[in-house]
């Protein structure tokens, strides 16, 4: 069963408010969160990082992440929707 952090994820996606991948994340002008996979190569959470410092937002690790937001393979992404990104960082606590 899906937690409700995850369908939040699906939500945002679906409502075409969730950038995924590394080299998207460097296209995005402002995001509310940022939620990355830790099974990340040291190089993407590296990057990763930079581009958390320069969005000022907050960072969450998630495990299977891919799956969550609908995309296999997918090690970060971006949500773009301000109440979205609140509602996940609640349930995540």
């Amino acid at each position: 069963m899906r937690s409700k952090a995850e369908s939040y994820l699906g939500l945002a996606r679906r409502a075409g408010k969730l950038t995924l991948g590394v080299n998207a994340l460097g296209t995005v002008k402002k995001c509310f969160l940022i939620a990355a996979d830790p099974a990340a190569s040291e190089n993407s959470k590296q990057e990763i990082r930079k581009q958390q410092s320069r969005l000022q937002c907050p960072l969450v690790w998630f495990e299977n992440l891919g799956e969550a937001a609908g995309k296999r393979g997918c090690i970060v992404a971006a949500v773009r929707e301000e109440n979205l990104a609140k509602a996940i960082l609640k349930e995540i606590g």
